[in-house]
């Protein structure tokens, strides 16, 4: 599946802002991966809709841009690994619903009584009352 999105991709190469002395002005070793929403023509429709809304393809663009490495080579790869690891959690499933649960009497119970030591010693706090 990740093959069929990268071949709908647009790779695109320019000078990296990274390390690489005088070669880095001259060679264009940062990689660029753009995929649009019609990268997912061709794909079975639930699948198009979860990754649609995974990647947020429907409002904008996606746009992996890589320039760890010297090489072009290796920033695609990186690029590569990067779109598999974002494709694979937006087609994961949703996790479980989780449940509401009630506190157990003796939480309870420990919260009101931790509530009424805290008062005691504020209480004893205050200057005594004069009358």
């Amino acid at each position: 599946m990740t093959g069929a999105l990268l071949a709908r991709a647009e790779w695109s190469a320019s000078r990296s802002s990274g390390r690489g002395g005088h070669r880095r002005d001259k060679v264009a070793t940062r990689a660029e991966l753009t995929l649009t929403e019609e990268a997912l023509t061709d794909l079975p429709e639930d699948v198009a809709d979860r990754l649609r809304s995974g990647l947020r393809l429907d409002q904008a663009p996606l746009r992996i841009t890589v320039q760890d490495e010297r090489m072009l080579a290796r920033n695609r790869e990186i690029a590569e690994q990067r779109l598999l690891q974002l494709v694979t959690e937006a087609l994961a499933p949703p996790p479980p619903p989780r449940r509401r649960t009630r506190p157990t009497r003796a939480a309870t119970e420990d919260r009101l009584m931790a509530k009424v030591r805290r008062s005691r010693v504020k209480r004893m706090r205050q200057p005594p009352e004069t009358g």
